[in-house]
Parts: C-alpha cells; structure tokens; sequence
C-alpha cells in the first residue's frame, strides 16, 4: 500500500526523469472509477487518492507513467500510436493493471446478477441492467438486482424494492 508523500515523490522522480522542465504538476484527485488524469491545459497530472490509498507502489508508477506518456504524445495522440509508442520508451508496460472501480468498497449500490456476478454503481441505477459478464446485450435473464449498502430511500427502476429497506 502507498500513502499520499509516497506517490508525490514517486511522481517529482517520474517528472524530474521525463518531463524536465516542462511545468507540469502533481496532485491527488477524488476519482472513484479512473486511476489517472492528465489535464493538458492545466499541465497536471493526477491519480485518484483511493488508489492511491489502496494500490502497491508499482501499480502508482504505472499510472503516472501512462499519464506522463498522455503528456509527452500530446492531447490528439489519445490512446493511438504514437501515445503507445511513447508510453514503451518510458517504461510504462501497457497492461490494465486493475479491472474494477477504484473506490468500489465505497460505491453506495450494489447489484448481482442470477449467476452471481457482482457489480457497483456510485449512482442510483435509473434503468434495469442487465450483466456484462453473462451476455453482451441486454437479456432479461441476466437482469441485475441491486441494492442501496445502507439507506431507507425507495428503489429506482431495476431496483429491488427489498433492497430500499435496506
């Protein structure tokens, strides 16, 4: 597990080795759902601070070195060629190294399907969905049953009302 110092100066290295010079800055964010951020119009570079919490130190530098990559291809190389090119010369291996929300331990709904796939939503479901697991479209037998981790609010569509009493 990492701590906020640990990243901050695992990054200044990163930058120091790559992007000498160049004005871009550090700092936590609150996402939930990305690791990483780079605002190419603010010259920052940001990594979700529940990663950040949660995630070994070697996950952290991939993340920076995917986002110090986005900095040096520039905001039209997105995710294309040049980005990816970029990305290997620096040392960042390419691999998703997490296939989850980052804070899903937080996301305050919970659903599962009939084969028992779990699934998180940090906002109230507004429509029945159906598992991604189990079948690439919409299929009713694979219908998500959700339910609130702690609240006495009515279900939505696609909620279980069980779940609202939660």
């Amino acid at each position: 597990m990492t701590d906020a110092e640990e990243a901050a100066r695992l990054a200044a290295e990163l930058f120091a080795a790559h992007l000498p010079g160049a004005g871009w800055r550090f700092g936590l964010d609150n996402a939930r759902r990305r690791a990483g951020a780079c605002d190419y119009a603010r010259r920052r570079i940001t990594v979700s601070r529940h990663l950040v919490a949660g995630a070994p130190l070697e996950e952290i530098r991939q993340v920076l070195l995917h986002e110090i990559a986005h900095a040096l291809a520039g905001s039209g190389a997105a995710h294309g060629p040049r980005w990816k090119a970029v990305g290997r010369r620096i040392g960042y291996t390419g691999r998703r190294l997490h296939d989850r929300a980052i804070a899903e331990d937080q996301a305050p709904w919970v659903g599962s399907c009939p084969a028992g796939h779990e699934h998180y939503r940090f906002r109230r479901p507004s429509a029945p969905l159906s598992c991604g697991v189990c079948t690439r479209r919409f299929s009713p037998a694979a219908l998500i049953t959700w339910q609130r981790r702690s609240s006495t609010r009515e279900a939505g569509p696609g909620v279980s009302r069980d779940a609202s009493r939660a």
